[in-house]
């Protein structure tokens, strides 16, 4: 018995020569590449979709809100305010 099962796929021409074309940049077979996508999307699905609770909904509804009006740092920028509230790094001593 054969440790693998060939299975044969159509896709959108569009769609097969992205496959070519990043199968040939990633040094990889076309098997290979597809592969990997079935694993991970087979692992996704293993979890169930959550639906928030009412808490965590109006959570979401503020935060959309706060973005709609501008409300929001980009993530350097919070970055940079971190650093600066750290403030400068020491010189750690020489190890030898």
């Amino acid at each position: 018995m054969r440790a693998c099962q060939t299975i044969t796929v159509s896709l959108p021409a569009a769609m097969a020569e992205q496959v070519e074309k990043t199968s040939r940049e990633e040094h990889r077979t076309c098997s290979e590449l597809v592969l990997e996508a079935l694993r991970i999307y087979i692992s996704i699905r293993q979890f169930p979709e959550e639906a928030p609770t009412t808490a965590e909904q109006r959570a979401i509804a503020r935060g959309r809100a706060a973005y709609e009006r501008g409300d929001y740092i980009t993530l350097d920028e919070l970055r940079r305010q971190e650093a600066v509230a750290r403030g400068p790094r020491r010189a750690r001593a020489k190890v030898t």
